[in-house]
């Protein structure tokens, strides 16, 4: 039997809501937005959880739930997690920019829609709805150290990256999250007290690398620990010759005057990653807007860029 606390079960039961309201074809908006905000609160649990299980207990005078999360008592008995209130509450402390105001908005309309004979999610249009919907959402994905793929599946994820590009600071909010989240899980590594199963999916640098075909050291914006900054595309080639040595070069010297060449290559930057603090930015924007450099220089292929001539044998 599933823990009701285990946030993998959360978070599976968040994506499963969230396909029933990614369904247009056969659901209202205001159906759409009832199961979304009830996924919001499943990813808000599943966040929270994944840290520690106590987060979301709803404390009671024998203490019985805060035992279960803890791990101390087994069986059958009755687990009640926290508000949705106390949810966005402690998501907004923990998981910067999570907007608990934002948040409520959401909630009190799946309440209003349920509870009451007021509009609920009609109040705003679906087009206003989905990218604010969509700004929170996010940001808990970001906290449970996923991508937005792995919750809606790669079919429907230009559909919310669409939405996101709505939001005129979604670009800074992702950033701000992601580097939040790093400096947090960074600083429970060093104390000890990361959970075992995010500790267990610690990777090195080889592992957070993008694998592209230039990099350069830089670092890390999160805990100014060395990162590695990548790229692939060369946007300048800059050619350094040898000073003129004002006379004729004898056969010896012409042969190794390329010796003396250096070539350096301006490379785009589309990727950083640092393995002290797993932090990873996966975008221009997201290196720009986190005050990396957006451009490096290497050093290129002389062979490559310049050339040599062909050497030829007497046999």
């Amino acid at each position: 039997m599933t823990k009701p606390f285990d946030h993998e079960a959360l978070w599976t039961k968040a994506k499963l809501f969230l396909n029933r309201a990614m369904d247009d074809d056969s659901r209202s908006f205001d159906e759409q937005a009832l199961w979304a905000a009830l996924a919001l609160e499943l990813l808000a649990k599943a966040a929270l959880a994944r840290v520690s299980p106590l987060l979301i207990a709803e404390p009671n005078e024998e203490g019985t739930n805060l035992l279960i999360a803890s791990g101390l008592v087994k069986g059958d008995a009755r687990f009640t997690s926290v508000r949705a209130k106390t949810l966005m509450a402690r998501c907004h402390k923990a998981f910067k920019p999570f907007d608990q105001s934002e948040a409520m908005k959401i909630i009190n309309g799946r309440n209003e829609y349920l509870h009451s004979s007021g509009a609920g999610f009609m109040a705003i249009p679906p087009h206003a709805w989905w990218p604010r919907y969509w700004a929170q959402a996010a940001v808990l994905v970001t906290a449970l150290d996923r991508d937005i793929d792995e919750l809606v599946g790669g079919d429907r994820e230009p559909t919310v990256t669409k939405y996101l590009e709505q939001n005129a600071k979604n670009i800074e909010q992702r950033t701000e999250a992601l580097i939040e989240r790093a400096k947090q899980r960074r600083q429970q590594w060093l104390d000890g007290t990361l959970h075992a199963k995010v500790a267990a999916e610690w990777k090195t640098g080889r592992y957070l690398s993008a694998s592209m075909a230039h990099s350069e050291a830089a670092t890390c914006p999160a805990c100014e620990s060395a990162g590695l900054l990548e790229g692939e595309e060369v946007v300048n080639v800059e050619v350094h010759y040898p000073p003129d040595r004002g006379y004729a070069l004898d056969e010896e010297s012409d042969s190794h005057y390329l010796d003396d060449v250096s070539v350096t290559l301006t490379v785009g930057a589309d990727h950083f990653s640092c393995p002290a603090c797993q932090l990873v930015l996966n975008s221009y924007e997201l290196i720009r807007q986190a005050g990396l450099d957006t451009e490096f220089d290497v050093e290129g292929d002389v062979d490559e860029y310049v050339g040599r001539e062909p050497e030829y044998g007497n046999d």
